[in-house]
């Protein structure tokens, strides 16, 4: 399986994770209306492993060319992937506006998540696939634990 890999850089993955981090840099510096996002987490050892497995992902979407992979071009993946990202942004603009409920929480959640998955799936990554996967079960797990039940 490593055979299909070269060692390169894909700027578009880290576009991609910039892309998905911008909400949380502002979000960091400016506090949203009842933000309840900076409670101390009840959820340390998913956190942990979910801090973890995101180093991974980027490290992997970013480093890791599978040779295989088609010119970078509007497919179904990539379509998922941007209505993911509409999804997270519009969750964090429904946020920002005071509005705390199940389904925001999971718009902050999944979507960003998803959106990682439909970039390594549009680039043959399937290395990449392993870290996002568990990162998406630790981040649900966080979201679940910490502000749903």
């Amino acid at each position: 399986m490593f055979k299909k890999y070269r060692l390169g850089f894909d700027i578009w993955g880290l576009v991609l994770f910039l892309i998905i981090m911008t909400p949380n840099f502002i979000w960091f510096a400016v506090p949203a209306p009842n933000d309840i996002l900076r409670i101390n987490s009840i959820t340390e050892i998913p956190d942990r492993i979910a801090s973890v497995c995101q180093v991974l992902m980027v490290i992997a979407l970013c480093i890791l060319i599978n040779k295989e992979r088609n010119k970078l071009s509007i497919t179904y993946p990539v379509i998922m992937m941007i209505t993911c990202c509409i999804l997270y942004f519009a969750s964090w603009i429904i946020y920002y506006q005071g509005i705390v409920n199940t389904f925001v929480i999971l718009g902050l959640t999944i979507p960003p998540c998803l959106a990682f998955m439909f970039w390594a799936i549009d680039r043959k990554n399937v290395i990449a696939v392993i870290p996002i996967s568990i990162f998406t079960i630790c981040h649900f797990i966080y979201a679940m634990s910490n502000f749903i039940i």
